[in-house]
């Protein structure tokens, strides 16, 4: 078992990463939210039918809990749910003093922890992330989102959880392409932070030499968040860093309407082309795009997604780290080490122009 603390100044929490912890998470529940008398369990159609009721029995008969399970995928993540959930959360009576749980990948995560952020004007929630994707990235820092329309994270809040219950063993049932999913943004860690958890995870060779270090991995994924999130909790300075690879990531994304690629593909193909454009810029190391390119091949990730300009401009427009016609593009000097840069959305533009179609 592995503890890492998270001391945010009255929102301190624990992320606690254990086999076989999905059986004990009404204890590590019960803990981190001691006034809480009822507990609502939110999770999808594939998560559902392989640890809803093991969760939810791992409640003690004294507390009501009820299972809500939505449909999975991307598009889950919208207005029409996010209405659903507050109803379902009234339907059983939840309380400002009582908690909701969030099991699942990190559309539930996401979906979920903005609905506790805004029923009531907001009432605890408790992570109990069951990808890699959101095990390493969307359960730890407290940002919690729907998708609109005009693209992805629009709507949203700052909301701590109260706890981040993570079982490694949750990922043996994930498909090749999920684990993969989530191994982009375990890459991405050591792309911005350390070179040499960047090289570990190259000797680790696959999925198995991975599986073979999990908890290390994960523990190492989420200290390196964690210590992001303290110094900058809402995204103004050191946390823009975490989106690295995610301006044209979220382009992807778009472009083939969250169907054909998934969040990890595309943030993959990302972290390459950012790459390449700070060499343009001479940031970056001529060394780095090569690194990045291996790496993602090895993992079973893309280093390449045709785009569109227009869908290129759609996104770039949207970038949640824009102020007024001002982009913080995030590149890297060499691996391990990231250059925050301003540019005019323009000039990201001109940048992107060699990659998009028409």
């Amino acid at each position: 078992m592995k503890n890492l603390n998270v001391p945010l100044p009255g929102r301190e929490y624990n992320i606690v990463i254990e086999s076989g912890l999905l059986d004990q998470v009404g204890r590590y529940c019960r803990t981190a939210c001691p006034r809480a008398r009822r507990f609502v369990i939110v999770t999808d159609s594939n998560v559902g039918p392989l640890y809803g009721e093991r969760v939810k029995n791992s409640f003690s008969e004294r507390f009501p809990v009820r299972l809500v399970t939505l449909p999975a995928g991307e598009k889950t993540k919208s207005v029409e749910w996010l209405s659903f959930l507050w109803e379902a959360f009234m339907d059983f009576g939840l309380t400002r003093t009582d908690a909701v749980i969030a099991l699942g990948g990190g559309v539930v995560g996401d979906l979920t922890g903005f609905a506790a952020a805004s029923i009531l004007r907001g009432v605890d929630f408790i992570q109990v992330p069951t990808t890699l994707l959101a095990q390493v990235d969307s359960s730890v820092g407290g940002k919690v989102a729907i998708d609109l329309e005009h693209g992805k994270n629009l709507a949203g809040a700052f909301w701590q959880p109260r706890a981040v219950l993570m079982d490694p063993d949750c990922l043996k049932t994930l498909s090749d392409r999920f684990f993969a999913d989530g191994m982009a943004e375990v890459l991405k860690y050591g792309c911005i932070w350390d070179a040499d958890f960047f090289q570990r995870l190259l000797d680790c060779g696959n999925r198995v030499g991975i599986m073979a270090q999990i908890e290390e991995v994960l523990y190492t994924c989420c200290s390196i968040k964690a210590q992001v999130v303290l110094e900058d909790e809402q995204d103004h300075g050191l946390r823009m860093i975490l989106n690295f690879g995610h301006t044209l990531g979220h382009a992807y994304e778009l472009a083939y309407h969250y169907e054909t690629y998934t969040h990890g593909q595309a943030v993959a193909a990302g972290m390459c082309r950012a790459a390449e454009i700070g060499v343009t810029l001479g940031v970056t190391d001529p060394a780095v795009p090569e690194q990045i390119v291996r790496a993602v091949r090895q993992f079973g990730l893309p280093d390449w997604i045709d785009c569109s300009m227009e869908d290129y401009r759609r996104a770039v427009g949207l970038d949640k780290k824009s102020t007024g016609n001002q982009i913080t593009l995030i590149l890297l000097e060499e691996m391990g080490k990231t250059k925050p840069t301003r540019l005019s959305r323009e000039q990201v533009l001109e940048l992107i122009a060699p990659y998009g179609k028409g």
